[in-house]
């Protein structure tokens, strides 16, 4: 018979709930989401077992934030008087127990056949929603013979997966939250397990190991992407068992350098998923390769302008933290990427071709223009600009090579202005000259401009914003153009709870320690409020959250030389996002070469020679518009990277 799902929730009482524990048999899954106090309650029944003196072992299945053992791993442990003692446990290599929800079912599955006789308790993590949350409630359940399952919930919201309860044929009890249960922050959870995984490493050392010897499992990220395992969680493992675990430090000429403790046994099987060190330090889980970060959907301030949409084929969309980059007219379409900057209220643009599809409201936060070069498929926009702008705006600024102050000049000059007073849409050309930036204020009704003073170039940086700067680099078209670096500075926040947990008022002192991190400064003795003074390095590793920024390069219309790949592959070194032309197949490239374009395959080797993450080509040229998985399949030949679409073509 079918046990229901109970109507109503039992008080919190743990000592009652042994009593009723103890007559539904020795296997009991603890059942609920994150933040509800399921591993208070395994310790609490576990000491009052013990104190009844029965042997009670534990299962923590969160890789997440376990109960014991490290984060990425699953644990199976005895309760004895210090508190849990790990037996054995099994290498998951990621904190995702619904991504990898089977694996983690697989672990759970080994460690059983290790429970010695007496009561187990199983902690389930968080996953109670969806397919996810299903078949881990109803996998575990078979898996392990669970002969109560004790779900903790709140009366505020309905049980989770109550068909699913339901339908498992065994004693289900329904417990209210303990009081004061509450769901753990992103923050805190990260740090929690990130000291609980350096402590680990401390204490081991570096080995080789070459990926010949090896066969990989799991979901390691490419082999021609070395960056992408640096900080990697990884486990040795053999049939049916975890032998070791560690991480990974770097990848080097097909080489492996682990870091393991000493003396640990080695595989020919090596385990890596998605748990990762990252550059600040903290364990979390890597962005799948080309993962979700980039679609081929315009967000919804980028959706077709037009009553007749002309095609252009596939808009990729990169998703940054900071904001959203749309290839507006697709990768056949005249290149046009707009970067709108979340929370500001202001749109960046690489290129001006056709403008249509973009609202007027956008062209009115536009503040910055950075043109390659003024071909009228990369600046026949500008008109849609100008329009756009009548009124009380400030200056708009456009970048790029010598001439675009002409160029702009005649596109305004085109216009009668009589009627617009001084309401004239103004302008602030910056034309790129070798080292030196050339200014020059236009404003529509207005004949002359104004010349305003050079500035240096240095290193290449075109726009020095308190939140990201913008760097150029000269390339070569048959005519001079520039290819142009988005890169937003990294971002550091304070961990109010841990700033709580040191007894120390919020106040400017913050704004300074924050500002020293910022310019690499960690030497600076800090005055803290309660009188005393530290280096803003050790404060800084205990209080701030430091989130590295990113880099996305925009490249059009350059020729294949060995001079543009230099230049090309150091402006992108190491970038999450490279837009980057690929003109013409290799069957085409005499094409390519006469007009100082780039082949497909041109296209990958230089995204490999710079070591992007994810490769985005466009500019494709329209004899392909048919068969746009011609292009995608020639650079995905010699390049990984590349991010392709599910259905190439034309957008609906």
């Amino acid at each position: 018979m079918i046990d229901p799902a109970p109507e109503t929730l039992l008080p919190y009482c743990p000592t009652s709930l042994t009593e009723q524990l103890l007559t539904g048999g020795p296997r009991i899954l603890l059942y609920g989401e994150a933040g509800i106090g399921k591993s208070y309650l395994v310790n609490e029944l576990a000491r009052i077992f013990a104190e009844k003196g029965l042997s009670c072992s534990c299962i923590t299945a969160d890789p997440g934030s376990p109960l014991f053992g490290l984060p990425g791993t699953v644990s199976l442990g005895q309760w004895r008087k210090e508190g849990w003692q790990v037996s054995s446990f099994e290498a998951l290599c990621s904190l995702d127990a619904g991504r990898f929800r089977l694996p983690l079912l697989t672990a759970v599955g080994r460690l059983s056949r290790k429970v010695p006789t007496g009561l187990l308790l199983v902690d389930s993590p968080g996953v109670v929603r969806g397919i996810a949350g299903a078949e881990w409630l109803t996998g575990v359940a078979e898996l392990l013979n669970i002969d109560t399952v004790l779900v903790l919930n709140r009366r505020s919201k309905p049980l989770p997966l109550r068909q699913e309860l339901s339908s498992l044929g065994i004693h289900i009890l329904a417990v209210h939250a303990h009081p004061d249960a509450c769901h753990p922050g992103q923050t805190a959870r990260t740090r929690k397990r990130t000291e609980r995984w350096r402590a680990y490493l401390e204490t081991l050392q570096d080995i080789a190991v070459h990926l010949d010897d090896l066969h990989l499992i799991g979901a390691p990220p490419p082999i021609d992407v070395p960056a992408a395992w640096n900080g990697r969680q990884c486990a040795f493992v053999e049939p049916g068992r975890t032998v070791s675990i560690g991480e990974i430090v770097a990848l080097e000429q097909r080489r492996l350098r682990i870091r393991l403790p000493r003396a640990a046994s080695t595989t020919g099987i090596l385990l890596v998923r998605d748990a990762r060190s990252e550059k600040n330090g903290l364990l979390v889980s890597a962005r799948p390769f080309t993962s979700g970060n980039l679609q081929f959907l315009p967000p919804p301030d980028a959706l077709p302008y037009r009553a007749r949409d002309d095609g252009g084929g596939p808009r990729p969309v990169a998703r940054l933290r900071g904001g959203f980059a749309t290839m507006i007219n697709g990768v056949f379409g005249d290149p046009l990427l707009h970067l709108r900057l979340r929370q500001r209220q202001r749109s960046l643009l690489f290129d001006l071709g056709d403008s249509g599809r973009l609202p007027t409201r956008i062209a009115h936060q536009v503040s910055d223009v950075f043109i390659s070069h003024a071909h009228i498929d990369h600046i026949g926009g500008f008109l849609w600009l100008l329009r756009s702008r009548f009124g009380d705006f400030p200056s708009c600024r456009l970048y790029g090579p010598p001439g675009l102050a002409a160029h702009i000049r005649g596109l305004i000059a085109g216009v009668l202005w009589d009627r617009i007073g001084d309401a004239g849409p103004r302008f602030e050309i910056v034309e790129i000259h070798g080292d030196r930036l050339r200014r020059t204020r236009l404003q529509a009704g207005l004949r002359e401009g104004v010349a305003l003073p050079e500035v240096p170039l240095a290193n290449g940086i075109v726009l020095d914003d308190p939140l990201f700067r913008v760097r150029t680099a000269t390339l070569d078209h048959l005519t001079q153009v520039q290819a142009y670096a988005f890169e937003s500075k990294p971002s550091i926040s304070v961990d109010s709870a841990v700033l709580k947990a040191m007894g120390l008022p919020p106040g400017p002192w913050l704004n300074r320690l924050k500002a020293l991190i910022g310019k690499g400064d960690g030497e600076t003795m800090m005055p803290l409020p309660d009188g005393n003074r530290r280096k803003a390095a050790e404060v800084a590793a205990q209080l701030l959250i430091v989130r590295p920024g990113e880099k996305l390069v925009y490249a059009t219309d350059l020729a294949d030389t060995a001079a543009n790949r230099k230049a090309l592959s150091t402006l992108a070194e190491r970038s999450d996002f490279f837009f980057c032309e690929a003109a013409f197949l290799e069957d085409d490239a005499d094409q390519a070469q006469r007009t100082g374009h780039l082949t497909a395959r041109a296209c990958g080797e230089i995204a490999n020679l710079a070591d992007v993450k994810q490769l985005v080509p466009f500019h494709f040229s329209r004899r392909y518009e048919n068969r746009p998985e011609a292009v995608y399949r020639e650079i995905g030949a010699v390049c990984s990277r590349v991010v392709t679409p599910a259905q190439s073509g034309k957008n609906d």
